[in-house]
């Protein structure tokens, strides 16, 4: 029951940002600037952007709410979620200031990237949060020791670009990180292995985000939203040991990813492509289906796998 409460009370606070911000956003001129080659985006051109603000917010006002500020875990979570926020905040704000779709350069993410999870790294060797879960082993973990520090490096890199690539249509990217979230909740409460809490405050924060973020999005997440998920979504999965799930629960995260780096092989090699265009979800809209429904098919297929791991655990 305290975990709809929680789900319910992040919806109505994020619903209320949002609502707020998004006037602000318009008044300020904080617009996307589309890329020129996405053709089918072009009306999307000055849509505002940075709503990430406003779900974030309402994850770490709500999550504190519910669990006060005596666990360490719970906090560093927060943290490092506001921390990824602020990144993308920046790139952002660099993208309206410059009035051009490049903020932050790359080699600059990555450090800032690297910067916050190495403070998460190094956090869970020190308390010796070393075990990691074998997906579909019934519950048998591995230690790994001080391995645990470039894991957790190459898993949060990962992930928080790999959530990014995903956002690439309206509600794609929010709904995908609602199912994981929503799954991962369950998992945790159910294992006991804690930040249930702040998973489900996350469920309701998203919810509430997507109601203006669906197809025809009136405001976009951003940077701002999109690193701060996959932060969250690291954070929660390392330090409850589900560490190995996440490239089965974020299996579309996943495929974000390998397909954009399949392209740029393949190109610099034969100068051909793979697909239309990557990340993926940009070569079935070419093909011609709607952003609503390869979104639906995402949130679908992280919703089945979710529902497939939950039977294991």
């Amino acid at each position: 029951m305290i975990y709809l409460v929680c789900v319910l009370a992040s919806f109505a606070v994020s619903l209320v940002l949002t609502a707020a911000l998004l006037p602000l956003l318009k008044k300020f001129k904080a617009g996307q600037y589309i890329l020129s080659y996405v053709k089918q985006h072009a009306s999307k051109s000055g849509t505002p952007t940075m709503g990430g603000l406003a779900f974030v917010a309402a994850i770490i006002i709500v999550s504190f709410c519910f669990c006060g500020f005596s666990d360490n875990k719970i906090n560093l979570t927060l943290s490092v979620t506001a921390g990824f926020a602020v990144v993308g905040f920046l790139d952002d704000f660099l993208k309206i200031y410059r009035k051009e779709n490049e903020g932050l350069k790359p080699y600059q993410k990555i450090i800032f990237q690297l910067a916050i999870a190495t403070i998460a790294a190094v956090y869970c060797y020190v308390n010796s949060i070393t075990s990691v879960i074998i997906p579909f082993g019934g519950g048998l973990s591995v230690d790994i020791g001080w391995a645990i520090i470039p894991l957790v490096l190459f898993v949060f890199i990962a992930t928080v670009n790999c959530v990014n690539l995903t956002d690439g249509l309206d509600g794609l990217a929010g709904s995908t990180s609602l199912a994981y979230l929503a799954v991962l909740g369950v998992m945790l409460a159910l294992t006991g292995a804690g930040g249930q809490t702040v998973a489900f405050s996350a469920v309701g924060a998203l919810a509430a985000f997507l109601i203006f973020n669906c197809s025809k999005a009136c405001v976009f997440m951003g940077d701002t939203g999109s690193l701060a998920l996959g932060g969250l979504i690291s954070c929660l999965s390392v330090f409850s040991g589900n560490v190995l799930y996440i490239p089965v629960l974020g299996i579309m995260f996943v495929v974000s990813g390998i397909s954009v780096i399949v392209q740029v092989i393949y190109y610099k090699r034969t100068k051909r492509r793979v697909f239309l265009m990557a990340p993926i979800h940009h070569h079935f809209q070419m093909k011609g289906f709607s952003e609503s429904k390869i979104s639906y098919v995402y949130f679908l297929i992280t919703s089945l796998v979710g529902m497939f791991c939950l039977i294991f655990v």
